[in-house]
């Protein structure tokens, strides 16, 4: 008897961040390779990019990755924003943590994200996740599952919420995997409150030093992988802005292994198929991490 495979959803992060970034998500979606990417329309690509994306919009999940770090808001953002442009993720973390983070600030920048989303794209996004979890953040949650529920009835929330047991076993970056937990933890909370889908566990937080080679760390992300799980990773290619993107050859290597028959491999080796959010999770709204 042949056992079913597990359905996981396997999202590339920071579309339109460069043409790199881009074309490589483009050739692995292409692939089959992902099933989910997640777009930052607050980029000055976007418009451009998303051409190149629209073949996929029925084949993949494709959301909003939405940004309050690094990159020029689309709106005025005076209190987060006075220069015109986005802090860095310390100072944003701060903000949000002290709670000087305006919520109408940054609902009407969402907002407008999700407008240029829409325009580009014709169609509303299948989910929405934040450039360096910023969506997970305190202020920046509440309005984000208001927006949710108000304008993207049908999307659904990625969460970075996972058990600590599941974190400590996999040993890739604990403390950094462990933070961002818990601040997904408080969000799912409030995604369960209001009704709305989420991902059933996370994983792929590493520290993108290469010490490890990304094959090992992506074997150990998908050997603890129910049904229901959501992979991240951000692919590019040597076009990816070596001088700008810090991570620009990191992402290289993930594109690399991806593209391999060594990532089929070892696909099915861990019992995983790669699925969109409906096959792996169905509408099924969020619960606690197991």
């Amino acid at each position: 008897m042949i056992e079913s495979k597990r359905p996981i959803i396997l999202c590339a992060d920071d579309y339109a961040l460069s043409p790199g970034v881009s074309r490589a998500v483009c050739a692995l979606l292409a692939a089959g390779r992902l099933s989910a990417a997640s777009v930052m329309t607050a980029s000055r690509l976007w418009p451009e990019h998303a051409a190149w994306l629209k073949p996929f919009a029925e084949s993949a999940d494709i959301g909003l990755h939405f940004a309050l770090t690094d990159l020029v808001p689309l709106g005025p953002m005076p209190r987060l924003a006075p220069t015109r442009r986005f802090p860095a993720l310390g100072r944003t973390l701060v903000a949000a943590l002290a709670r000087r983070i305006e919520p109408d600030e940054v609902r009407d920048e969402l907002e407008r994200q999700i407008d240029a989303f829409t325009a580009a794209m014709g169609r509303l996004p299948a989910f929405v996740d934040g450039h360096q979890h910023v969506h997970q953040l305190p202020v920046v949650r509440d309005v984000v599952i208001d927006v949710v529920c108000r304008r993207l009835p049908d999307a659904y929330l990625r969460i970075c919420d996972e058990p600590a047991s599941a974190i400590l076993r996999r040993g890739v970056a604990p403390l950094r995997a462990m933070t961002i937990s818990l601040l997904g933890r408080r969000l799912r909370r409030l995604a369960r409150r209001h009704g709305i889908a989420a991902n059933r566990r996370f994983a792929g937080v590493h520290d993108f030093s290469g010490r490890d080679p990304f094959p090992a760390l992506c074997r150990r992300f998908l050997a603890d992988s129910p049904a229901g799980f959501l992979v991240m990773c951000h692919p590019g290619t040597g076009e990816a802005g070596r001088s700008t993107d810090p991570i620009a050859a990191h992402r290289v290597r993930e594109f690399e292994y991806l593209s391999s028959g060594e990532f089929v491999d070892d696909l099915a080796h861990a019992g995983c198929s790669l699925a969109r959010f409906s096959q792996a999770c169905g509408r099924e709204t969020s619960s606690a991490a197991d």
